[in-house]
């Protein structure tokens, strides 16, 4: 057994072969007593590239105990939602699941049990999967209340990208103004989130970036690195002199290694994605194996450290954790956005049947902005 320290320095044990999750909240449908009403829902029979999305229509689904059923305006469309469809999410869902990371509806069922929502309160919710559907059933203590006067398209494009990058800087890496932080793929969703967000905070970012994206990272405020002509490990060191405090990485494999060594005494680096565990909308076998032997081999490297570590985040397990936080930083970004502070931009509004359509357009999209599923 091998241990990496989960987000907020709050050790979690690890399989070293299959690195097995603890079991997180249920989504669930009740489609019994549905009446005559019904819906539609994307399904995933089988792990695959986006041909394997489908659409079904059934009973509206009725919330159990603790639920509200929630009509959904808007569905976010993500990587994650890719890894889920191929199957390398760890802790994902096994077909057939409907995929959907990220939501904002109007609540028009309550559940039996305690509740603080009511019929008619429009709620934002972080599913996991399950989102793809006109009628969602989520537990009514993750559904945080938001305005009703801002677009959905622009609260679900909050949710998970942003989310995400504001509990990374401030969460897990406990980023403090003047430091400097590394960030892998700043020209993607939660990447540019994280330079929206850098700013504010007093940060001093390095990203890596395509050289056709290098421009847009530095008009975000932060130094661009074009990882295919330049080796990002010595030009950091030469910027910094001789490192940085905060190394955020979302794609894993052998650059989580040379992250840690990117990292001056003192320095955590962040690891919270899988992106190499994809090769062309697929499940990369390949890239499975580099992404455990080099997180097992980083993990490690950060327990031997005295003066490094390493930390891991998961958006959906730090949710569960601390539901609390969640719904404060979820309402925090909520601010943000009315401020102006955070832009978050949407690239297309889909109809939920497009479902495939918006899987195959997620390798072009992320520089141009959120793809959205609009029941």
């Amino acid at each position: 057994m091998s241990y990496l320290c989960q987000a907020v320095s709050e050790p979690v044990e690890v399989d070293s072969e299959t690195w097995s999750v603890p079991e997180r909240p249920r989504l669930t449908r009740d489609v019994k007593g549905g009446g005559n009403e019904a819906m539609k829902r994307v399904v995933a029979d089988h792990f695959g590239g986006p041909d394997v999305l489908h659409v079904v229509e059934e009973p509206v689904p009725r919330p159990g105990p603790g639920q509200v059923r929630v009509e959904v305006e808007a569905a976010g469309v993500s990587f994650t939602d890719a890894l889920l469809r191929a199957g390398t999410y760890l802790g994902g869902p096994k077909p057939p699941f409907t995929p959907g990371y990220e939501l904002v509806g109007r609540v028009r069922e309550v559940g039996k049990g305690r509740q603080t929502l009511s019929e008619g309160d429009r709620v934002a919710a972080l599913t996991v999967w399950g989102g793809y559907a006109e009628q969602v059933c989520v537990p009514g203590e993750l559904a945080v209340p938001v305005p009703d006067d801002l677009d959905a398209a622009l609260l679900v494009s909050i949710i998970f990208p942003y989310l995400t990058a504001y509990q990374l800087l401030h969460r897990a890496a406990r980023a403090r103004r003047g430091e400097t932080v590394l960030l892998h793929g700043a020209a993607g969703r939660v990447g540019t989130a994280v330079l929206e967000l850098a700013a504010p905070a007093g940060l001093r970012v390095y990203g890596t970036a395509s050289a056709d994206e290098c421009a847009k990272v530095e008009r975000l405020g932060a130094v661009a690195i074009d990882y295919r002509d330049e080796d990002f490990l010595p030009r950091v060191r030469e910027l910094t002199g001789g490192g940085v405090d905060v190394a955020l990485d979302g794609i894993g494999g052998t650059l989580s290694l040379r992250s840690f060594r990117a990292l001056r005494p003192g320095g955590r680096l962040v690891v919270f994605g899988h992106y190499v565990t994809l090769a062309h909308g697929r499940k990369s076998r390949r890239g499975w194996l580099t992404w455990y032997a080099s997180t097992a081999a980083v993990a490690l490297a950060g327990l031997l450290s005295p003066r490094r570590r390493v930390l891991s985040y998961r958006i959906a397990k730090l949710r569960d954790r601390h539901p609390d936080w969640f719904r404060a930083d979820l309402q925090e970004l909520v601010r943000l956005l009315r401020a102006g502070v955070v832009n978050p931009e949407v690239a297309q509004r889909l109809p939920l049947t497009e479902a495939r359509q918006a899987h195959e357009l997620l390798n072009t999209s992320a520089a141009k902005g959120k793809l959205v599923l609009v029941p």
